[in-house]
């Protein structure tokens, strides 16, 4: 296997169209031959070069399906994908070259030192020696002084960087990261936080899929959403966080309500305790100032107050939500 011949930049590192995937089921289950599965359903999907980029969706939403698409672990059932502008069918080896993925499990043999394993998979991907970077990969992620160490000893934060620099040994332009920070404690994560705005400030494009949904919010530019297979949003994410127009303000008093104050009847409030009161409204066509009046006006002396904007966890909930909520889920997708 050798390197692909370099091309023009493409607009977008990955350009999905139309995609489905539709497993098969039944087997020897009476009454179920011939039933199947759809885990992509019609999906189509840009993600710009350069960007730092969320795939976000619940359990079964089809992310792990697309990302073996397009590692080429799994033979997709209609539509084009392509990575770095190389179809993943007809130009295959460019575009499995193109790629690094990060998975979710740590599947490193313990018996070799982190330069040994980067060694072995660059020579995996056809990288001559003289072209090899394990040293330089290894600090890049923060291992230099871990070279030679047996990769058993190292701590669960250090297994998963080592893995990142895995998926760096032949240079790709797009790195997929699947749950990089699953299981690792607090101070960990933020170091491998640090590690991937430094790839992606370098020009990697990542592609993060992460059910730590502060994690996407901190570190994306771009999210995508998709749920039982199907993409619900894609948006900038500033955009993204707009498009729900809802902050919430909570409010302590000096004396006890016993009912909420007329004035705050066209938001949606709730008593949380006889002295507190929470205020959500929609920042595009109410400001905080009509709340604290209506409160002052009621004769409420306010003696705290905090603001909380919306999060891309309350995005997430809307977008994902099923059953008689669909409606506001359909309205937030526009």
């Amino acid at each position: 296997m050798t390197l692909p011949r370099q091309t023009p930049r493409p607009e977008n590192a990955v350009e999905i169209s139309h995609l489905r995937k539709v497993y098969g089921r039944g087997g020897n289950v009476p009454g179920a031959e011939g039933a199947t599965v759809a885990a992509l359903k019609d999906l189509s999907l840009n993600v710009p070069r350069g960007s730092f980029f969320a795939l976000l969706g619940p359990n079964g939403a089809g992310k792990s399906t697309l990302i073996n698409i397009l590692s080429g672990l799994v033979i997709k059932t209609s539509g084009e994908a392509r990575v770095w502008g190389h179809d993943i069918d007809r130009d295959m080896r460019a575009a499995r070259l193109s790629l690094g993925v990060v998975p979710q499990e740590l599947n490193l043999d313990p018996f070799f030192t982190p330069r040994e394993l980067l060694e072995v998979q660059a020579g995996l991907f056809g990288v001559p020696a003289e072209r090899r970077r394990s040293d330089e990969i290894l600090a890049a992620v923060g291992l230099a002084d871990k070279a030679g160490a047996y990769a058993r000893s190292l701590s669960g934060g250090m297994r998963r960087r080592l893995l990142v620099a895995k998926a760096m040994v032949h240079s790709p332009p797009v790195l997929i990261l699947d749950e990089p920070t699953a299981g690792v404690d607090v101070e960990l994560r933020r170091q491998l936080w640090v590690t991937m705005r430094d790839l992606n400030a370098r020009g990697t494009t990542i592609l993060l899929t992460t059910h730590y949904l502060e994690e996407a919010q901190a570190l994306c530019d771009r999210v995508a959403i998709i749920d039982r297979g199907e993409l619900v949003a894609c948006d900038d994410t500033s955009a993204l966080l707009a498009r729900l127009d809802s902050k919430e303000m909570l409010i302590t008093v000096d004396r006890d309500m016993t009912r909420v104050p007329a004035g705050l009847v066209p938001f949606r409030t709730e008593l949380r305790s006889p002295r507190q009161v929470s205020v959500s409204y929609p920042p595009s066509r109410a400001h905080s100032g009509e709340i604290i009046a209506a409160i002052q006006d009621a004769g409420f002396v306010i003696t705290n107050l905090t603001t909380r904007e919306a999060a891309l966890e309350d995005v997430f909930l809307r977008l994902t939500r099923h059953g008689p909520g669909d409606g506001d889920r359909a309205a937030a997708a526009q």
